[in-house]
């Protein structure tokens, strides 16, 4: 059913192609239909960052940017969705077009610039939602706000989602928004996440509840960025990893139709990058801090892919728009097999 769907949904343009399933899983939920509709996925119990996860399958950050279908996206049998990136004002983004499918390669480039309702519209959806799962609440800084003082928006993003949120992420590898992929690095990483630690602790003891902060990453590191990023992440105390956000590498899609489009690839081009960080990150952490994978997950042997490379969890974005529901299924019944 989902091949159909897909190919009605390809004859539009990327981004009202995703419009369009958001409110159909939307109105599908508030229906009642989409439980009918979607594969039964088996329980795969895993405990990582002190959560307790229905199996370690999740929906990355980037698909429901302002928790307006969270309970569809729920029905498809996630074991935790995450959701937007989400900033302390509403904001546009980039002018269109801004999303683009590379259909042959399995990959999909965006440059959608943080678009969003701003944080009080993701909580105003959150609070008519029904989702009590595990959820994700992945935080950025507006586009205007200079660099030197994105931790206040971060901190503001953290203040209000925290009594929400499963756990917070932190984005700080997007792209698309200018200089934000500079807070990786060095002294700036290490004084945004000390702040984000410290109001952490502050907001745990006003909620009597401790919620884990994970920090997104890119997969453009060289070996020695890397590093750095990890030793922060040991320093800082972080709760888990996410590796990792899109590439700026156009390596296997320069002939494509869009290939040359400006923005982050994603998809199954990434995936070797994204293993990669993933190995070389545990190779450092091991199991002192958690990492969740993400990057061109499109079947079961992908997500156990990740997993061998040292992910506790794994994510997938633009597999489920190539492969359909079926994926996570697919990939939870491979982890089941593994471990059972």
């Amino acid at each position: 059913m989902y091949s159909i769907a897909r190919s009605l949904l390809f004859q539009l343009s990327a981004e009202t192609a995703h419009e369009l399933t958001l409110e159909g899983l939307a109105a599908g939920a508030r229906l009642g239909l989409l439980p009918a509709l979607m594969p039964s996925v088996p329980d795969a119990p895993v405990t990582v960052m002190g959560i307790d996860f229905p199996n370690p399958i999740g929906l990355a950050a980037g698909l429901d940017k302002n928790a307006a279908a969270i309970d569809g996206l729920a029905a498809l049998g996630f074991g935790f969705v995450e959701v937007g990136t989400v900033t302390p004002r509403p904001q546009p983004g980039n002018p269109k077009p801004r999303m683009f499918r590379l259909p042959d390669a399995q990959g999909i480039i965006n440059r959608m610039g943080f678009n969003n309702d701003g944080v009080d519209g993701l909580i105003a959806n959150l609070k008519k939602s029904k989702f009590d799962g595990v959820l994700g609440i992945n935080i950025g800084k507006n586009f205007d706000t200079p660099v030197e003082d994105a931790a206040n928006d971060y901190i503001i993003c953290m203040q209000k989602v925290y009594q929400y949120a499963s756990y917070i992420t932190v984005n700080i590898s997007s792209p698309n928004t200018p200089g934000l992929r500079d807070l990786q690095y060095g002294e700036s990483l290490n004084q945004l996440l000390s702040a984000l630690k410290q109001e952490q602790a502050v907001l745990a003891e006003q909620h009597g509840r401790y919620v884990p902060l994970t920090v997104k990453i890119a997969p453009d590191m060289d070996a020695e960025q890397l590093q750095g990023v990890a030793h922060c992440v040991l320093e800082q105390k972080m709760d888990a990893v996410i590796a990792t956000n899109t590439t700026l590498s156009r390596v296997g899609v320069e002939h494509l139709t869009h290939g040359d489009e400006a923005g982050g690839l994603s998809g199954a081009p990434v995936k070797h990058k994204s293993t990669q960080t993933i190995a070389d990150l545990y190779a450092i952490l091991a199991d002192q801090v958690p990492i969740i994978g993400v990057g061109g997950i499109s079947s079961g042997a992908d997500a156990l892919e990740k997993m061998a490379a040292g992910a506790k969890l794994v994510q997938v974005y633009s597999g489920l728009i190539y492969q359909g529901p079926s994926l996570v299924k697919e990939c939870v019944t491979a982890y089941r097999e593994l471990t059972s």
